[in-house]
């Protein structure tokens, strides 16, 4: 790829994700999860749907995994097949940084440097099998769950909460999960 396109192409990620950014510090009036226990919040989170970003487009078998290191964040990692369940793996990086330590459910998400990104948890599940995840200015959404599946009430009551709380449900996509 040419030095031209590399560079537009981060410039368009820069301005694609700084939208995400917008109000970072507050979360615009949602409701987020009182108290998340880091430890249990660990591990693999299966994609059930999302407001995918450009690069999640086409996304198949997509796992979010989160673990805490050592120097205090943690290592985001997020894997996925393009487009069909038997192409090659690709792998994205970031790290994710606490920023409300009383609730533990508002972080700033690093993809690149200098850049950090508001990341709401605005729902999980008591036993921790499934978490909501938004962003400050509501482009962004992702449905995760501990299994490749959800329950469909479990699914129409989150479809429910998210709209209430003003996210485009009409932009909602299942994420492919073929394992």
């Amino acid at each position: 790829m040419s030095r031209t396109l590399k560079t537009l192409g981060l410039v368009s990620l820069i301005l694609g994700v700084v939208g995400m950014s917008r109000g970072s510090g507050a979360h615009h009036g949602q409701k987020l999860e009182t108290h998340v226990n880091l430890e249990k919040f660990m591990g693999d989170w299966y994609v059930i749907a999302s407001i995918p970003t450009m690069f999640e487009k086409g996304a198949v078998n997509a796992v979010e995994n989160y673990t805490w290191n050592d120097k205090g964040y943690v290592d985001v990692t997020f894997t996925y097949i393009k487009d069909k369940p038997d192409g090659k793996a690709k792998r994205m990086t970031q790290k994710g940084f606490i920023y409300d330590e009383s609730s533990n459910a508002e972080w700033r998400v690093q993809p690149i440097w200098p850049l950090r990104l508001g990341y709401l948890i605005l729902d999980l599940a008591e036993d921790y099998s499934y978490t909501v995840i938004g962003v400050p200015n509501r482009k962004y959404l992702w449905i995760m769950a501990r299994e490749p599946s959800l329950s469909d009430s479990v699914y129409q009551k989150i479809l429910k909460d998210v709209e209430q709380q003003g996210y485009a449900v009409s932009e909602i996509q299942k994420v492919p999960q073929s394992w």
